[in-house]
């Protein structure tokens, strides 16, 4: 129990090796789980036991538990039917046909955790599901990973656990100044220097984008008004794509000479705009405000 009475969350992730325990593991942590991947069974009551004494600072516990434990595997489910009295526990076996996990480890070139000196890849892949038959019966999801790849497997996973109104893409809208540098980590770029520049009005160069009478002062300006709109059609089914794709954060942004005014008006101006879009989390950053 936590500290509010509510009961700790917990979901562990087994399954056969070459399932995709990694590509679940990322999904989960990027709809906010704490996840712990290779975790002996017997260390996973003593981390529900801090994380329930954390309160809000771990919420959701996903642990990756698998053979690579060896001998410390076999105890998993007594674990997990002891940790079912105090925690909700759900258990996530992934699965996949014997074609397509010997395929892959072919395709990455290692070795089964169970295959021994002189064995098959298909040995090792025997000898674990037999080790594994006792917790994929006793499972709360079963998932066939056979004919997934990792986006499609990701994509189940944030549907199957996201809460209920989660966004799926969370965009930075950023404004920048191009003599300072444009942005690495930016996936679109939009160049604001094709409109008359604010600075060069007196009353307007001490404010900013964020300023009514500066952002009204670029949006009047031939094309700017034409551009927008065109972008944000644009736009829309590019964050569709990205979150049919599983591209869980995106930053758009709008540069200008200095990155104080056109582009701060744009990037504004669009994180309203796409704000009310489905699946959409917007906040705002801009980079270069407030330099000389």
């Amino acid at each position: 129990m936590t500290d509010d009475g509510t009961r700790q969350e917990v979901l562990v992730v087994t399954g056969m090796s070459g399932a995709g325990r990694s590509t679940v593991g990322n999904a989960l942590e990027d709809l906010g789980w704490y996840v712990v991947d290779n975790l002996p069974p017997q260390m996973l009551k003593p981390l529900v036991e801090l994380a329930s004494r954390a309160g809000d600072a771990i919420p959701k516990i996903a642990a990756v538990i698998d053979v690579r434990g060896g001998r410390l595997f076999s105890e998993l489910g007594a674990v997990i039917e002891e940790l079912r009295t105090t925690a909700s526990v759900q258990v996530v076996f992934l699965e996949a046909t014997d074609d397509a996990l010997v395929r892959r480890f072919e395709q990455v070139r290692r070795p089964h955790p169970l295959q021994g000196d002189g064995d098959t890849i298909l040995d090792g892949i025997v000898a674990e599901r037999a080790r594994m038959l006792q917790i994929r019966e006793s499972s709360d999801v079963i998932i066939d990973t056979s004919d997934l790849n990792i986006h499609q497997l990701a994509t189940e996973i944030q549907e199957t656990f996201a809460e209920a109104g989660a966004p799926g893409l969370q965009v930075t809208v950023m404004s920048f100044g191009f003599k300072y540098g444009v942005p690495t980590d930016a996936d679109l770029v939009a160049d604001m220097r094709f409109l008359p520049n604010p600075f060069w009005v007196p009353d307007l160069r001490p404010m900013t984008g964020k300023d009514a009478r500066v952002s009204d002062y670029v949006l009047a300006q031939e094309g700017a008004t034409e551009f927008f709109d065109n972008y944000v059609r644009a736009l829309e089914p590019v964050l569709a794509g990205y979150q049919r794709e599983n591209k869980r954060h995106a930053t758009i942004a709008f540069g200008c000479t200095g990155g104080k005014h056109r582009s701060v008006a744009m990037a504004e101006k669009l994180a309203e705009r796409i704000r009310n879009l489905p699946g959409v989390a917007v906040s705002t950053k801009h980079r270069d405000l407030g330099r000389e």
